[in-house]
């Protein structure tokens, strides 16, 4: 996961023109994910393809980012582990959590890397706050954390994971909110390779939003920092 930006990035300061938004139904094997990005990626790149924001749920799995440490994978046979080109450590993927991946062209949005991770960050904690929770950065690490007094003085837990990979100009991988996923299958990582803090999600706050209600915030909340979208099957 690349560093961030800590300061809020100006809305709409990423706008270009019309984005494909595309919601899967049903559980999405990882591979078939990566090969539908990387082909994308070249045709947005070659002009063929507008850019596209995918939202979708995968099987549980672990994906292992490009400063993934052996030591953080606490248990290797648990689910099935992808090595990919993301930037970042170990994470987790599976049911009950929303996965958007954001292939953009950074090229007509300022190629500013550290500023665009900014807004993907601004685009979970505003969604998040429609839901009356609220999501903070960190300077010290990665993602979007909820504090969480009730359980001790000082206790936080990460709730929104995001890393992302740029080839030649165009963002691919993205972002992930856990809804209502089975927080125990983090277990088997040290996410992100943080230790000393906890995961959460809506259940586990005690909010009963359902997936579709958290897209249809997304996509609110993307387009007031993005641009405008097309919804595509």
């Amino acid at each position: 996961m690349v560093n961030r930006l800590l300061t809020k990035p100006v809305a709409r300061s990423f706008a270009s023109q019309d984005v494909e938004w595309r919601v899967s139904s049903g559980l999405i094997d990882y591979e078939d994910a990566i090969r539908h990005m990387e082909s994308r990626v070249a045709k947005i790149r070659a002009g063929e393809l507008p850019e596209q924001i995918w939202l979708l749920e995968h099987p549980p799995l672990y994906t292992a980012g490009t400063s993934a440490q052996d030591t953080d994978l606490v248990d290797p046979n648990r689910f099935p582990v992808h090595q990919t080109g993301r930037g970042g450590q170990y994470t987790y993927h599976g049911p009950g959590q929303r996965v958007a991946y954001v292939m953009l062209d950074l090229t007509k949005r300022g190629s500013d890397v550290r500023a665009f991770v900014g807004a993907l960050e601004e685009w979970i904690i505003s969604t998040l706050a429609e839901f009356d929770i609220s999501g903070e950065r960190r300077h010290d690490r990665v993602g979007v954390w909820v504090s969480r007094p009730e359980k001790n003085p000082g206790s936080e837990d990460k709730i929104a994971a995001l890393g992302i990979r740029v080839r030649r100009g165009i963002t691919y991988h993205g972002i992930s909110i856990n809804c209502d996923p089975e927080l125990e299958h983090f277990d088997g990582i040290v996410p992100c390779g943080i230790h000393g803090h906890g995961v959460t999600s809506f259940k586990d706050l005690g909010n009963e939003a359902t997936m579709t209600d958290l897209d249809i915030v997304l996509r609110t909340k993307f387009e007031e920092i993005f641009g405008t979208t097309v919804q595509t099957d």
